[in-house]
């Protein structure tokens, strides 16, 4: 099952995705998990140069911590999926696509990548449903 790659048995993304969002962006939570606002604190399987900022984009698994939201979840660590970016990125047929805000979906397990809420609000790109079908089947719209 495993690629070799720290992040285990993921699929490749079927686009060239820009890594937009920087390690301490604050990004909207997209999911009923009871968190609003999270920070990006970790980017999983992450490897850079020295003195580099670690970046993620759409599709990335990514640990953050909850700023705004329930009791039971602010202050807290969570592994987390990224869903959506301002910057555009390119998907392999030629087109570009970009939303209105950054945002993430809280996940479970890190290994199923189960989604901690049962409904995730706004639209998601088609290339998360390739790579993480659980979060796909309870999202509202796919693009």
């Amino acid at each position: 099952m495993g690629t070799g790659r720290k992040g285990g048995g993921l699929k490749p993304m079927r686009a060239k995705i820009s890594k937009a969002i920087n390690v301490g962006s604050w990004i909207n939570v997209t999911d009923n998990s009871g968190a609003k606002i999270a920070k990006v604190v970790n980017v999983r399987g992450y490897h850079g140069v020295k003195d580099r900022q670690p970046r993620c984009g759409v599709g990335d698994t990514v640990f953050v911590v909850v700023k705004r939201g329930s009791p039971d979840t602010i202050h807290k660590k969570f592994p987390a999926v990224i869903v959506r970016q301002k910057k555009p990125f390119r998907r392999l047929d030629g087109n570009r696509i970009c939303f209105e805000d950054n945002a993430c979906a809280i996940v479970k397990d890190i290994e199923k990548y189960e989604p901690q809420g049962t409904i995730l609000r706004g639209p998601i790109p088609k290339e998360i449903s390739f790579r993480f079908p659980h979060i796909t089947k309870i999202s509202s719209k796919v693009i």
